[in-house]
């Protein structure tokens, strides 16, 4: 019995010996792995917390296939491994992200008051933005992105963005983005519908900081009904085959805009894998070639294990730009508003 304890306290140290031992040499190789690149750091995520939208866009590639939303215990313990990971910036986007304008007031706040991340950017139709919210939660926001496609009505129509108020609505939340010091940002998909127009004019006259430019992109379980699919599943889906475009119309397009110093064009060979995107259900996705992949939740398995179960190309990461000044001046810093497609002082069109 005597030398059962002797040995069981002599045991003790020893095993938190080797516990602290095994501890250190993680860390260790942990660190080493990062300063030879072997761990991927998630500089910049895509976060699509929700499916559900309020429009019916033809080409989109994020359809309303479930109306899950994750807790906010969920998603917070998920942004918070995102950011132990390395993210830096984080952008918000749907589905519509103001259909839930509560949930992603706390998520912007979360993301820049206590996770302190550098960048904190939304994207969204535009049609739900308004100037209240902005007032009260621009804050934690450093950019507002919102797709537009067209400045003809029609066009907005036939693609499934119409409102009537499209423009209008640009120029105001433009407007609300500037007396708050927020970057103001555009989006367009080109497609068959819009790849002849002429949308310099008007985009100058907006004056974002960036202008998107993307070829409309195909992505297999998202855009690719068949007519004669009558599933529920199906119904919520899109049919861009009749929407895509040609590299050479693409590059029509781009050539036309080439000379607005904001315009920044992503073919599909760029666009495709460049991109870290997050569900939501807090897994990532792979949409850059065939059929679109899901890793497993980061909730389950961790960031590093999950994004080793996708493709994310970060030299086209980095070709594209996906590094930029995107942290909003800050209130010391209030001068003219920041633009990259025309003058600030020019006057607006009379929509």
């Amino acid at each position: 019995m005597l030398l059962n304890i002797v040995y069981s306290n002599w045991m003790l140290p020893v095993a938190a010996v080797y516990a602290s031992a095994i501890g250190m040499a993680v860390y260790l190789l942990v660190r080493w792995k990062r300063r030879n690149n072997d761990i991927t750091q998630p500089i910049s995520v895509n976060y699509f917390f929700t499916r559900k939208c309020n429009k019916e866009c033809a080409f989109c590639f994020h359809t309303e296939k479930t109306s899950y939303v994750a807790s906010e215990s969920d998603m917070k313990t998920g942004l918070h491994l995102l950011r132990e990971a390395g993210m830096r910036k984080i952008n918000f986007a749907g589905g519509e992200p103001f259909l839930y304008p509560e949930r992603l007031a706390m998520l912007c706040r979360f993301c820049k008051q206590d996770l302190g991340l550098e960048s904190v950017s939304i994207i969204t139709n535009g049609t739900k933005v308004t100037k209240k919210w902005i007032e009260k939660h621009g804050r934690w926001v450093d950019v507002l992105g919102v797709s537009c496609d067209s400045f003809d009505e029609k066009t907005n129509i036939s693609i499934g963005r119409g409102t009537g108020e499209n423009v209008a609505q640009l120029f105001r939340i433009r407007d609300w983005c500037r007396q708050l010091g927020i970057k103001f940002k555009l989006n367009t998909v080109v497609c068959t519908l819009n790849w002849q127009e002429d949308m310099a004019g008007v985009v100058q006259q907006l004056d974002p900081f960036r202008w998107k430019v993307f070829q409309v992109l195909y992505v297999e379980g998202e855009n690719d009904k068949e007519g004669k699919d009558a599933s529920s599943l199906s119904k919520r889906k899109r049919d861009a085959k009749k929407l895509l475009i040609s590299d050479e119309q693409f590059q029509v397009f781009c050539n036309k805009h080439q000379h607005l110093e904001c315009c920044i064009p992503e073919p599909n060979s760029v666009m495709a894998s460049s991109y870290l995107l997050l569900d939501e259900f807090l897994c990532f996705l792979d949409k850059g070639g065939g059929v679109e992949k899901q890793s497993r939740s980061i909730l389950e398995v961790g960031v590093q294990r999950a994004l080793s179960e996708v493709r994310w190309d970060q030299a086209a990461f980095k070709q594209r730009g996906g590094v930029f000044e995107w942290t909003k001046q800050v209130a010391e810093d209030e001068g003219e508003p920041e633009g990259g497609c025309g003058s600030a002082n020019k006057e607006l069109l009379d929509w």
